[in-house]
């Protein structure tokens, strides 16, 4: 399965990584102006994407994007079997996933996705975040979700990590545009989890540029973002 590290925490003094990861994450991320990566630019899945037309909105039309950061209070998830979603409550996983604030680089967008083992227990954690647009009403919407780099990072790949409690790992989701283009989709909110099995939180898109799609690109769990 590749590779194995664990990641613990320090029990008698001040983990200085903990402290490192945790600034890291606060301080690296900034909302800025832009949208999709250009046509063609980013890494993607070489399957197909699934598409699905929205009321008019075409990638050639999309309004002036906003700065305003991602909101990041939490909803019920309307997807199966949700964990609970309250701010503060840690799912029966014993996993949590929080959205960062809008990143820009050279017209494309993207937010770190930060995993935190909030249970009580060691968190086994491989692979990539589970991710899922949403509609108005919680419907599941047909944006296709790459395992995959963009321009904010290359994906290094899974790799498996026994996550200490109180500790993070975190991946890159990335705003891309095919060669195909077409019509956006829009999307209210994005259902996040840890792995597909791991419980969901939804996180509403609401007032922000970022509600519009073409693909989405992410990056596997890790301790440190991919460059």
């Amino acid at each position: 399965m590749g590779e194995r590290v664990r990641i613990r925490a320090r029990l008698r003094r001040p983990a200085p990584a903990a402290v490192l990861l945790t600034a890291v994450a606060a301080t690296a991320l900034t909302g800025c102006s832009g949208f999709l990566v250009p046509a063609g630019e980013g890494e993607r899945s070489p399957t197909p994407s699934a598409s699905a037309p929205a009321s008019g909105v075409h990638a050639d039309t999309l309004p002036p994007p906003s700065a305003a950061p991602a909101p990041t209070v939490d909803v019920p998830a309307q997807g199966p079997d949700p964990s609970p979603t309250a701010t503060g409550e840690c799912p029966a996983s014993g996993a949590v996933v929080t959205m960062g604030e809008v990143q820009a680089v050279m017209m494309s967008r993207a937010v770190v996705l930060t995993l935190t083992n909030c249970g009580t227990k060691p968190y086994r954690v491989v692979g990539y975040p589970s991710v899922q647009a949403l509609g108005e009403d919680g419907e599941r919407l047909p944006v296709k979700v790459n395992p995959a780099g963009s321009v904010f990072g290359r994906d290094q790949g899974p790799k498996e990590v026994l996550l200490d409690p109180g500790l993070t790992v975190r991946s890159m989701l990335a705003w891309v545009s095919t060669k195909e283009g077409g019509e956006l989709v829009m999307a209210d909110a994005l259902e996040l989890a840890a792995a597909p099995d791991a419980g969901a939180r939804v996180h509403p898109l609401e007032g922000h540029d970022i509600r519009y799609m073409d693909e989405l690109n992410v990056t596997a769990w890790r301790a440190e973002l991919p460059e």
